[in-house]
């Protein structure tokens, strides 16, 4: 099914019965697709008008009551278009919730409506609580903001994904500031879901300008909001090699040794160095990286590394898929920042036939097969990169 067409349609059959309303209009300005924003406006404007009429007719005790027919038939259609929406959007970009109480109200109502000769209204039915300033719909891709006296519902944009989660973005308008949702994926094991929570913990231990910020963690998702960067070092590159100069490469290769120099000296080795997780904060006259994805990280005395470990990290030491990934250590880690620090330099992830000769020297010697004639520590890294004269 073609789904914008899926919402246009619904849209034109309530412009066809004359139900369009922009009355509700202001609380789904989250929406992203306009037509569906009228939608859920009009649906709404119909349910409070509906309801407002059934809580008129309600009965009196173990008496019933009669809804006429027309509001009768006019409610099936509103809920038929509303779960119409609801089934064939989920999963999709404009995936919505249903409020609580309306779902299992819009749900009751769908065992006594009629569309001929009205509709008996059950004995003992409570009074309807009409929504004027809640909105019934929400986004399935909304970050639900709680301050003080007010709730705030924002619109999610995807904008990565990785092995085990979903990455978005939202603005949030009362910081007027963009940040980043770091959202599990659903079918992650239990063992995948401690990792996913303890790189949230390990991150919220680290103070350096190198480490991206996080906020607060929620469990029913699980998910949690972090600082927005603008791009990956993956996506940098791609987009600016052809004009990066030599000055900008240097200072990102110096940010990225200071960043895991920082990170080495907290006893901790991070295992999946890689351009996309690396990320990038662009500013009128600096860029600045930012080191992220700590879910591999290798914390001392830690029960999280167990054997046979899945090889992950695709600028990893190859020799570590028979060495074995529980096997990490520190000379792994300097293998991969050297290929990191090459593709800073040159753009390019294939070291070989590396005609400048100063670095071809560097590269050799972080990527040499015999661990014990490779960098042996971040810092002998740094003195090489820095005496290379690159």
């Amino acid at each position: 099914m073609n789904l914008d067409n899926y919402i246009e349609s619904q849209y034109r059959e309530l412009q066809a019965k004359n139900l369009m309303s922009p009355e509700y209009l202001g609380l789904y300005s989250s929406i992203e697709s306009k037509p569906l924003k009228e939608i859920f406006a009009s649906l709404h404007s119909q349910y409070v008008n509906l309801f407002k009429s059934m809580n008129e007719r309600l009965p009196t005790g173990s008496f019933t009551n009669r809804f006429w027919a027309d509001p009768s038939r006019e409610l099936i259609s509103a809920i038929e278009m509303t779960m119409g929406l609801y089934r064939s959007l989920k999963g999709s970009k404009d995936a919505f919730e249903i409020d609580g109480y309306y779902l299992q109200l819009l749900t009751s109502c769908q065992s006594f409506l009629r569309k001929s000769g009205g509709s008996v209204l059950p004995e003992n039915m409570e009074k309807v609580h009409l929504y004027y300033t809640v909105p019934i719909f929400t986004s399935a891709l909304s970050q639900k903001v709680v301050r003080k006296n007010s709730e705030h519902n924002y619109a999610l944009k995807l904008i990565g994904e990785g092995s085990y989660a979903l990455i978005f973005k939202y603005r949030d308008e009362y910081y007027n500031k963009d940040f980043a949702l770091k959202r599990a994926k659903k079918d992650l094991s239990e063992k995948e879901l401690t990792r996913f929570k303890r790189e949230f913990e390990q991150m919220q231990t680290l103070s350096s300008p190198y480490i991206p910020e996080v906020y607060t963690y929620d469990d029913t998702q699980p998910e949690y909001v972090m600082e927005y960067m603008d791009f990956s070092l993956d996506g940098y590159v791609q987009k600016t090699n052809n004009k990066l100069t030599q000055e900008t490469r240097k200072s990102i290769a110096f940010q990225l040794l200071k960043a895991f120099s920082y990170l080495h000296s907290k006893g901790l080795i991070h295992r999946d160095i890689s351009p996309k997780n690396v990320l990038l904060k662009q500013y009128d006259d600096v860029v600045v990286v930012k080191i992220s994805d700590f879910g591999l990280v290798k914390i001392p005395n830690s029960t999280m590394t167990s054997e046979n470990t899945e090889f992950k990290g695709y600028f990893n030491d190859p020799a570590l898929a028979t060495e074995g990934f529980d096997n990490y250590e520190i000379r792994h880690e300097t293998y991969a920042l050297t290929k990191l620090l090459f593709y800073v330099m040159t753009g390019r992830t294939n070291t070989s036939n590396i005609s400048d000769s100063k670095l071809n020297d560097f590269v050799r010697k972080g990527l040499n097969p015999d661990k014990e004639k490779r960098y042996q520590n971040i810092d002998e890294l740094i003195d090489a990169f820095r005496a290379s004269g690159l």
